[in-house]
């Protein structure tokens, strides 16, 4: 995961941590100049872009700079290390309507924009989560990257094994190296399918119900989730909530 200094990044706020709100949609209707995100996704990499997006929830700020999850009706873009004043930030509400200019980029596998500014305009949209559960192990599902997804009716699997050799239901860091406040890592199955899944603790730290939710699973539970449909060297969506399976 690319990390910023966790001391540093401490006070950081955090929205969307127990599942992104409902909302109505803007018209959407792009100003001029401005991208539609098809013209967006067929961009080359490290091409200029302008794209007009609405935070569905904000990562953290550090040093005037802000990472935010950005979503239209069409698709959905990450905004990293993107220039932020502190208050602007506080401006950053879930629904808020900005258009942004930086670069389209590739890290692991993960398409951002960086080096951007940002300027706030009238309008307001939050996505509803949608079902990508039949998409796993798909080539579809990166179609849908960085949106705000849920998962349905997945099985808690073994991530690793304790000091004591136990088999765990979730890790602290990728390796079980961390400890409480780091990002926790677990797996989950479908149709005898096997992906891990992370509870990124920048957006959903450990005082969040999400990350007290994932503390709390035991190998065989059935559950649903809904988070951002982040990407590091594949599949790597970062959950916001985590609920008994319906």
């Amino acid at each position: 995961m690319k990390k910023l200094t966790a001391l540093l990044l401490a006070g950081a706020m955090v929205l969307g941590c127990a599942g992104c709100g409902k909302g109505g949609a803007d018209t959407d209707e792009k100003s001029e100049g401005v991208m539609t995100y098809e013209e967006y996704a067929a961009a080359a990499l490290d091409s200029e872009v302008v794209v007009e997006t609405y935070v569905q929830a904000k990562q953290s700020w550090y040093e005037d700079k802000a990472t935010v999850y950005t979503q239209d009706k069409d698709g959905a873009y990450f905004l990293y290390d993107m220039a932020c004043s502190e208050e602007d930030y506080e401006k950053l509400t879930p629904g808020t309507k900005i258009k942004v200019t930086g670069y389209k980029s590739e890290w692991s596998g993960e398409i951002e924009i960086i080096d951007a500014t940002f300027e706030i305009e009238e309008g307001n949209y939050v996505a509803e989560a949608e079902d990508v559960t039949a998409l796993l192990g798909k080539d579809e599902l990166i179609d849908h990257q960085n949106e705000f997804v849920s998962f349905k009716g997945m099985t808690v699997e073994a991530a690793g094994q304790d000091a004591d050799g136990n088999d765990v239901a979730y890790l602290y860091k990728y390796d079980g190296s961390g400890q409480d406040g780091d990002d926790l890592y677990f797996n989950v199955s479908l149709d005898g399918n096997t992906y891990t899944f992370t509870v990124e603790s920048y957006l959903c730290d450990n005082t969040t119900e999400v990350y007290n939710a994932v503390k709390a699973l035991n190998i065989g539970d059935k559950i649903d989730m809904e988070g951002f449909l982040y990407w590091y060297e594949g599949v790597n969506p970062h959950i916001t909530s985590v609920t008994a399976a319906q």
